[in-house]
């Protein structure tokens, strides 16, 4: 599969346990992780799926339920990529270019066998229109998440500078 479709029909499986998406979107209080979830699809990814491609339309964001995601960036020789950062269980991937209506700017590899909690961009505006408190939450987590990767990499900038 490439990149990972979120309509892909035999890739949905059940939605995880309500425990597993409340723990998972901590940042919700439970009534509203289960809403959020309930607006996502269930994915899993096998090893080395592409799940998202540098470039490609930002139509879903997902966060990660289970297993291991490489966000890779193309190195300037053809083939080759620069590993930007890992993310495991309770992280986000695709959630700039969803949120923005652009490109995604990296490409993201199943390092394990994952299972991915995956929110498409029309759920995502459905939920800025209808459910305010919970969009904004959500895009407050956002931020905050992309705050902390800005940090990080200024950080490591720095310390290579």
């Amino acid at each position: 599969m490439s990149p990972l479709s979120p309509s892909d029909a035999d890739m949905v499986n059940e939605m995880p346990r309500s425990e597993d998406h409340t723990a998972l979107l901590n940042f919700l209080a439970p009534l509203e992780a289960q809403r959020l979830a309930d607006d996502c699809q269930t994915v899993m990814v096998a090893v080395d799926e592409v799940v998202l491609t540098e470039g490609s339309p930002g139509d879903f964001m997902a966060f990660v339920i289970s297993g291991k995601l490489a966000v890779k960036k193309t190195a300037a020789f053809p083939g080759r990529f620069i590993l930007l950062a890992e993310i495991e269980r309770g992280g986000m991937v695709g959630e700039g270019a969803v949120v923005c209506g652009d490109n995604h700017g990296a490409t993201v590899v199943a390092l394990e066998k994952s299972e991915l909690l995956v929110l498409s961009r029309e759920h995502l505006r459905r939920l800025i229109s209808t459910e305010q408190v919970l969009a904004l939450k959500l895009l407050t987590r956002i931020v905050q998440v992309t705050r902390q990767r800005l940090n990080s990499a200024g950080a490591r900038l720095s310390w290579i500078l």
